[in-house]
C-alpha cells in the first residue's frame, strides 16, 4: 500500500483541551487543516476517570465541521451508541475487552451510518480480531493504559502495530490502524513508518504555552520524516 504523509490522519484527542477554550481551539484546529477530532468518552467504571459524553460531541458541532471520532471506554457501551451517534460521531470504536457481542456492536455502528473500530488495550492479543477484522474500517491500538492523557508510550505497541499491518497484507484487507496513547513528535514518524493512519495525539497537541500551530506543525513534521528516504 503505497502512502504519503497527506493520508495520514492526525486526530487531536480533546481529552487534553482547554476546557475553559474547547470551542475556541477546535475552531483553531479546523484552520490550521486538521480534519479529524479524537473523543475519548469515559465513564468511571471501564477505566478509572471520568471525561465527557455524547453531549460534548454535540456541542463542539457548533464550533466546527471536522470529523468526529468517538472512542468509547464506558461499561454499558450498547446503550450509549446510539446517543453519540446522534451527537454527530462519524467513527465509533469500542473495546474488545468488556464485549460478549463485540460483531453486534460493530454493526449497530455501521448501520448508523458510522465508521467501525475495535480497541485493544496494551496486554490484548491481536488474536481477539480475528473473526471480526472484515467487519472493521479500523483499528485502535492503545499504546498506554487507558484512562489518563500525558503517559508515556509503550514500547512493545510499535511491535504490536507491525504485526497488524502484516496481518492486514497478508489477508488483504482495507482497514485502518489508529494508535492512541504517548504519541509525540519524537515517535510518531516511526510509528506512521509501522503502518499506523491515524494519529491520535492529546498533550503533545494541547501543550501550553506553545501555540496550537506550532504543536501541530510539529506533528505533521513527524509524520511527513516517516516517508523521507533513508541514507
Amino acid at each position: 500500500m503505497n502512502r504519503t504523509a497527506s493520508d495520514v490522519i492526525l486526530a487531536p484527542s480533546l481529552l487534553s483541551v482547554d476546557w475553559t477554550r474547547a470551542g475556541e481551539q477546535v475552531s483553531e484546529l479546523e484552520r490550521l487543516g486538521v480534519e479529524w477530532l479524537h473523543f475519548d468518552a469515559m465513564d468511571g467504571h471501564f477505566v478509572p476517570n471520568l471525561s465527557f459524553g455524547a453531549l460534548f460531541l454535540k456541542a463542539m458541532r457548533r464550533a466546527c465541521n471536522l470529523h468526529f471520532d468517538a472512542h468509547l471506554m464506558v461499561a454499558n457501551v450498547a446503550d450509549r451508541l446510539e446517543e453519540f451517534l446522534e451527537a454527530g460521531a462519524q467513527s465509533i470504536s469500542v473495546h474488545a475487552e468488556n464485549q460478549p457481542h463485540l460483531h453486534r456492536l460493530v454493526h449497530t455502528v455501521k448501520d448508523g451510518g458510522a465508521m467501525a473500530g475495535v480497541v485493544l488495550n496494551p496486554a490484548t492479543p491481536l488474536e481477539v480480531l480475528d473473526w471480526i477484522l472484515p467487519d472493521l474500517d479500523y483499528v485502535l491500538i492503545m499504546s498506554v493504559n487507558p484512562g489518563f492523557g500525558g503517559q508515556k508510550f509503550l514500547p512493545f505497541s510499535l511491535s504490536k502495530i507491525e504485526q497488524l499491518a502484516r496481518k492486514r497484507s497478508e489477508t488483504g484487507l482495507n482497514f485502518k490502524i489508529q494508535v492512541d496513547g504517548g504519541v509525540s513528535p519524537s515517535n510518531v514518524g516511526e510509528l506512521v513508518r509501522a503502518g499506523v493512519d491515524i494519529v491520535v495525539a492529546g498533550s503533545a497537541v494541547f501543550a501550553p504555552p506553545k501555540p496550537l500551530s506550532e504543536t501541530v506543525g510539529a506533528m505533521r513534521a513527524g509524520i511527513e520524516s516517516a516517508f523521507q528516504i533513508q541514507v
